[in-house]
């Protein structure tokens, strides 16, 4: 099963500010672990919402709303892709994430294929295996 695991923003991760070296180093050797035990299958830092964009798509209509947004409790400051056994042993495994000071994540399954039901025809089946094979290079 695969896992997205969101951090959640606060005014430290919009305003821009960098983390230590020391917080980087920490960072490093528990995404460091995630790799040796082959349950990393991507990861990322988000710049501040200030740089991003919005897209709302309405009546065939599309806005564009650009950044900042002011509701930091619904941004995201970064995510992993871990592949785990069950939620519970994703959720222990982030347990020992590095975070202090209210940090929040989040821990979602990713639909698989097989969890779309028989809706979900064979041909995009195949395309999305397809896809994934070709961003895995």
């Amino acid at each position: 099963m695969r896992f997205v695991v969101l951090v959640r923003a606060n005014q430290q991760t919009e305003s821009g500010r960098l983390p230590s070296r020391e917080e980087f180093a920490e960072m490093g050797k528990f995404n460091e672990g995630l790799a040796k035990d082959g349950v990393l299958l991507a990861l990322d830092g988000l710049q501040p919402s200030s740089k991003g964009a919005r897209l709302r798509f309405d009546a065939g209509r599309t806005t564009v709303t650009d950044g900042p947004f002011a509701e930091t409790k619904e941004l995201i400051a970064g995510f992993w892709i871990v592949q785990g056994k069950s939620k519970a042993e994703v959720v222990e495994r982030f347990t020992h994430a590095p975070f202090d000071g209210g940090m929040e994540i989040e821990i979602r399954q990713i639909y698989e294929a097989d969890d779309l039901g028989e809706n979900f025809p064979a041909e995009m089946r195949e395309q999305a295996e397809r896809l994934r094979a070709a961003y895995r290079g």
